[in-house]
């Protein structure tokens, strides 16, 4: 045998053996949670929680947090976190909105925290609907605020396009897990390998709600331009908020990012009558000399 053929056949089987790893482990590669037993107790200083669980019709136990304001609520914001932790420690965004005037209810995916269940997509995507659908017993769609960050970012884009919440707010996104796995492993054929490609860029297509987008220009691990680009999906309902020097993780300790959020979430978009404005207004040509 020629020895660029071997070399060749060393080549494809490494190549294999890679794909193959990466199809059956990337769940531990996409996902970093933290366990947590079932008589922990979660404690938070200055905020009034109540623990749920939720049982799906799989079996699966589906663990949650209600963090509530010190007045009447105002709302509730479902908030979808990132891919690591528990909302042991996401628990410590819930102020940003409770101080706001809002409820917001944190729900560990499976396998996160309290919660149990085989993971997959479509798992997660029926489990978002079903807690969804419970909010929808207590309160109205118009009062309820959906945010999406990082890794929930997609999930939150794709209840928001099966639902009509007041609104969609989406911090850190990115366009599709699989636009994001390219830039490290290039070189393998993600789109068929990835069992969480998660389309963000699709669902927003089909959102009818006001969308804003909060993103760092630091970020390292989700590129602000992603953002950019994900503005132009729908763009008649999407604003995008630009927390100048805000990285991937850090957001929160932006004062910029916390005035942004409260312009979102408490003041209501104003209607512009384009008539008394320059939009239409054309700029003169000099005409030319004979």
């Amino acid at each position: 045998m020629p020895h660029w053929v071997s070399t060749i056949l060393v080549i494809l089987l490494i190549y294999t053996v890679i794909s193959v790893l990466l199809y059956y482990l990337q769940d531990y590669i996409l996902f970093k949670p933290e366990k947590l037993s079932k008589d922990f107790q979660f404690y938070y200083e200055n905020q009034d929680t109540k623990e749920y669980n939720l049982e799906t019709r799989d079996g699966a136990i589906l663990n949650g947090l209600l963090f509530k304001p010190k007045e009447e609520s105002k709302g509730l914001v479902l908030y979808l976190k990132g891919n690591s932790k528990s909302i042991k420690g996401w628990g410590k965004f819930a102020v940003d909105f409770t101080r706001l005037g809002y409820s917001v209810l944190m729900v560990d995916y499976r396998g996160f925290g309290k919660s149990t269940g085989k993971r997959s997509q479509k798992a997660i995507k029926r489990d978002l609907q079903l807690i969804y659908n419970k909010i929808k017993e207590v309160t109205s769609e118009d009062r309820i605020i959906i945010y999406g960050r990082s890794l929930g970012s997609g999930f939150a884009a794709k209840l928001a396009s099966t639902n009509n919440p007041r609104m969609l707010i989406l911090d850190a996104p990115y366009y599709s897990l699989t636009k994001v796995t390219a830039r490290y492993m290039p070189f393998m054929p993600l789109s068929i390998l990835l069992r969480y490609p998660l389309p963000t860029y699709k669902w927003l297509k089909y959102v009818r709600c006001p969308i804003h987008i909060i993103h760092g220009t630091q970020d390292k691990l989700i590129p602000y331009k992603t953002s950019v680009k994900l503005s132009k999906v729908n763009p008649k309902l999407t604003r995008l908020h630009t927390v100048i020097g805000g990285g991937h993780k850090n957001l929160n300790n932006f004062e910029s990012y916390h005035q942004m959020l409260e312009e979102i979430i408490t003041k209501e978009p104003q209607k512009v009558d384009l008539s008394t404005t320059s939009i239409n207004v054309k700029h003169t040509q000099k005409k030319s000399k004979a």
